[in-house]
């Protein structure tokens, strides 16, 4: 993809944060974009309008320009079921998918891919902002908006470009990275990962691209993780943990009005062969739960690889404020605060839980989960029932959905019939109006409530805020 002879894109389905970032990339780069998409408003609308994007509402074949030069559809659609990705791929013009699209945008830059099942988007923003406020001006894309960039990317001339890459479908076969910050991984997307070893496999075969002048940022928290990278990374390999032996280490965790604290030692070989631990000294972050700490170091480690002075490190992590739907306050109602969080995936449920604990040790927790995927509420529905503990009460809805995926197999009454006998309040109901008209009713003073799952559960919040 020569970006200098492209003067016109048309992306079919570009109100999904992926394809928003993508398309912000393209409008920073002087090259007009028009999209369509539903009528329906999503918070990406403004980061588009913003940037300049014309958006059609709904799809038909005729709103394609004739002096397009590229087409990118998002995977959510294909031929049988949207026209307008139908006439795409039957007409002349070069047509993309999202992923296939985004490969090309990052093979011809020095590409940094952020991977794992948990934190990547958290992971990725914080490193593109922090590398922006030290002045280096990467380019970067994150799978949500970024309050602090107005925005789910940064567009800007450097060579540097971070991604938010995803690990379903197997989007990762696209991207030839430079540099990758690996943080976790547990097994995820049933539905087109059979087994956990075909997941896995899918993030060594990654690694494995990594050049031998680039360099794996590696979670070495995570034993799957210490057991592959060094044998199937040709690049360096710097691993971090929290209290673990890693080459940057984080000790003495502290949290305090609202923040974390925290020291880091580093492990320095000397010409010999030896290592001996080196103190980068103390640093503190805004955002809360100890997995955010870990992402703090993956950050703090890949900054560093990049050159980037310590001191700049230090002060821009601490003013990170976080990303959208990632433990991200909404207000209150009636007394009661209201956080609203991505979370669909027993770890992560378990992470948001124990860090807004953190914050609130002596309210009442309530969690309203969305479970998303059919497939994935089955395959995981010990995992999620053992999630909860951290909470006072839970309501479960019904299961949202995939349009990829055979509906059905299995129901969120067979998630609660798993959580009972549990040491928290447990509620069945169906809808998010239903859940909206019992927390009007039920929500408390200095109670905290988290919107909790990958769907629209946020729009409880919305409803209740109104």
């Amino acid at each position: 993809m020569d970006l200098s002879r492209i003067k016109k894109v048309y992306m079919i389905g570009i109100k999904g944060v992926g394809m928003t970032m993508l398309a912000r990339f393209f409008a920073g780069n002087n090259i007009e974009v028009i999209g369509s998409d539903t009528a329906e408003v999503f918070m990406t609308d403004e980061p588009l309008r913003k940037a300049g994007v014309k958006i059609l509402e709904n799809f038909a074949p005729e709103n394609i320009p004739k002096d397009a030069d590229l087409i990118i559809y998002s995977t959510a659609y294909n031929a049988e079921r949207n026209a307008e990705v139908a006439a795409a791929l039957a007409g002349k013009v070069r047509t993309l998918t999202y992923a296939a699209a985004m490969g090309e945008v990052f093979n011809q830059k020095y590409g940094i891919a952020v991977i794992g099942s948990h934190g990547k988007t958290t992971t990725t923003a914080w490193l593109g902002f922090v590398l922006n406020r030290a002045g280096l001006a990467p380019n970067a894309m994150v799978g949500s908006i970024v309050p602090q960039w107005d925005g789910p990317s940064l567009v800007s001339g450097s060579d540097i470009l971070i991604i938010e890459a995803d690990e379903y479908q197997n989007k990762l076969q696209y991207f030839n990275p430079r540099a990758v910050l690996l943080n976790n991984i547990d097994y995820d997307h049933p539905d087109f990962f059979p087994t956990p070893q075909e997941y896995k496999n899918v993030f060594i075969e990654f690694i494995k691209k990594i050049p031998a002048k680039g360099f794996l940022i590696a979670n070495f928290d995570d034993p799957i993780i210490r057991s592959v990278a060094g044998v199937n990374c040709r690049g360096k390999v710097v691993s971090y943990g929290i209290e673990n032996q890693a080459d940057y280490a984080a000790y003495d965790l502290r949290s305090f009005d609202g923040r974390q604290f925290f020291k880091v030692r580093t492990r320095n070989e000397d010409g010999a062969g030896e290592s001996a631990p080196s103190e980068l000294g103390d640093f503190s972050i805004q955002l809360a739960g100890k997995h955010n700490i870990s992402n703090a170091l993956a950050v703090i480690a890949a900054a560093i690889e990049l050159e980037t002075p310590l001191a700049a490190i230090r002060e821009h992590l601490g003013q990170f404020t976080g990303t959208a739907r990632r433990m991200q306050r909404m207000g209150e109602y009636n007394g009661a605060l209201i956080y609203d969080d991505y979370a669909h995936h027993p770890a992560e449920i378990k992470a948001t839980l124990s860090g807004l604990r953190q914050l609130y040790p002596k309210n009442k927790l309530t969690v309203v989960f969305h479970p998303h995927t059919f497939t994935r509420t089955k395959a995981l529905l010990g995992g999620f029932a053992e999630s909860f503990d951290s909470a006072d009460k839970v309501i479960i809805l019904d299961i949202y959905g995939s349009a990829r995926e055979a509906q059905g197999g299995v129901h969120s009454r067979d998630l609660v019939a798993k959580m009972k006998n549990k040491n928290f309040e447990l509620i069945y109901l169906p809808a998010l109006a239903d859940a909206e008209a019992h927390l009007r009713e039920e929500l408390t003073r200095d109670e905290v409530l988290v919107l909790m799952g990958a769907g629209d559960v946020f729009r409880v919040g919305e409803m209740l805020l109104q």
